[in-house]
C-alpha cells in the first residue's frame, strides 16, 4: 500500500464559495461548519458561502472559514474511504492537521483557530507590515537581500527551492521587493492583513497562548509534520508554547517535504481552497502523486489517481 499524507491549506488561499458544494453532498462536511458555528458564534457558512470578499479576507474571518473548508474536505475524503497516514497543514493550516490528528477536538480546534485569528487582525492592525512571495531564487539568496535591506523584512515562508515569502514592515517589503524586482525576480504582494510569521505577530502570539492553555492536546495518531521544526514533531507536552511560537516563526515547509520524501510517502493529497500546497509539492518532490480536493470535480479527480 502506498502510503497517503494529507496537507492543509494556508491563509490566503479562501474564496467565496469555497466547500459550498461538498457540504451539500456530504453530511459529515456540513456537520464541520455546524461545530464551527456554534464555537464562532455567528453565521460562518454566510462569509464563506456567500462573502462578499472584503468580510471573507478578514483574518478573523479567513483563518476559521479556511479550516472549516478544510475539514469540510477532509470529512468528504473519509467518507470516499481515502485513508491517510500522516497530516501537514501550511500556517493556519497547522490546526486542521491537528483536529485530523486527533490533537485536539474539532471544538477545541475551532476555539484555537477563533482566539488565534482574533489576536492577529489585532496585531496586523496595530502594526503595518506586509508579505510577498519572491519567485525564482533559492533561499539562501532571498536572506541575503533581506539582511542587505534596511529596516525589518525577513524570510517567514520557505515553500519551495524557488518560492519564500518574505514579511516585515512595509517599507522595507517594499525596498527589499524593488531590489528582486531589479534582479528580474517576481515579487508578489500577498494578500494579507499584516507580516505573519514575523515579529510583528508577538503581541498576538502572548494573547494568544492563554487561550491555547485552557485547551487539552493529546499526541497525535499518526504522523504529525511541524512548520516550526520542519520535521515530525514527536513530543505533544508543549503545544500551547508551541502553537504561541508558530505565529512569529517561518514556515519551513520546504524541509517538512524533505523529511516526507524521506518517510516514503506516496500521495499527497491537499484539503480545502485553491490548490497552492499541491502546486508546491509538483515542485519539490519528482515522481509523487498530488492531488487537492475542494468541490466535487477535484474529489472525482482525487478518487481517480489514487485508485
Amino acid at each position: 500500500m502506498s502510503k497517503n499524507i494529507f496537507l492543509f491549506s494556508g491563509q490566503g488561499s479562501q474564496y467565496v464559495g469555497m466547500a459550498k458544494e461538498l457540504c451539500e453532498k456530504y453530511d459529515a462536511a456540513n456537520a464541520v461548519f455546524d461545530t464551527a458555528e456554534k464555537v464562532l458564534g455567528y453565521d460562518l457558512r454566510a462569509v464563506t458561502f456567500d462573502g462578499p470578499d472584503t468580510e471573507l479576507n478578514k483574518t478573523v474571518n479567513s483563518q476559521p472559514a479556511i479550516m472549516a473548508c478544510s475539514l469540510a474536505a477532509f470529512e468528504a475524503a473519509k467518507a470516499e474511504g481515502i485513508t491517510f497516514d500522516g497530516v501537514a497543514g501550511h500556517s493556519l493550516g497547522e490546526y486542521a492537521a491537528m483536529v485530523a490528528a486527533g490533537v485536539v477536538t474539532m471544538e477545541d480546534g475551532f476555539k484555537l483557530i477563533k482566539a488565534r485569528a482574533a489576536a492577529m487582525q489585532k496585531a496586523a492592525e496595530a502594526n503595518s507590515g506586509s508579505m510577498y512571495a519572491i519567485i525564482g531564487l533559492p533561499a539562501e539568496e532571498v536572506e541575503k537581500i533581506c539582511e542587505e535591506t534596511e529596516g525589518y523584512v525577513v524570510p517567514v515562508n520557505y515553500n519551495s527551492a524557488v518560492q519564500t515569502v518574505i514579511a516585515g514592515d512595509t517599507e522595507a517589503c517594499e525596498a527589499a521587493a524593488a531590489k528582486f524586482a531589479e534582479m528580474k525576480k517576481k515579487a508578489i504582494k500577498l494578500n494579507v492583513a499584516s507580516a505573519f510569521h514575523s515579529k510583528l505577530m508577538q503581541s498576538a502570539a502572548d494573547e494568544f497562548v492563554e487561550t491555547a492553555k485552557t485547551v487539552e492536546f493529546k499526541t497525535a495518531n499518526v504522523d504529525f509534520y511541524s512548520n516550526v521544526l520542519g520535521t515530525k514533531l514527536e513530543d505533544f507536552s508543549a503545544m500551547p508554547d508551541m502553537l504561541a511560537k508558530h505565529i512569529v516563526s517561518p514556515v519551513k515547509f520546504t524541509s517538512e517535504l524533505a523529511e516526507m520524501e524521506k518517510a516514503g510517502y506516496e500521495n499527497f493529497i491537499e484539503l480545502g481552497p485553491n490548490k497552492v500546497l499541491t502546486g508546491l509539492v509538483k515542485k519539490t518532490l519528482k515522481g509523487k502523486n498530488a492531488v487537492n480536493i475542494e468541490n466535487n470535480a477535484t474529489m472525482e479527480k482525487a478518487l481517480a489517481s489514487l485508485s
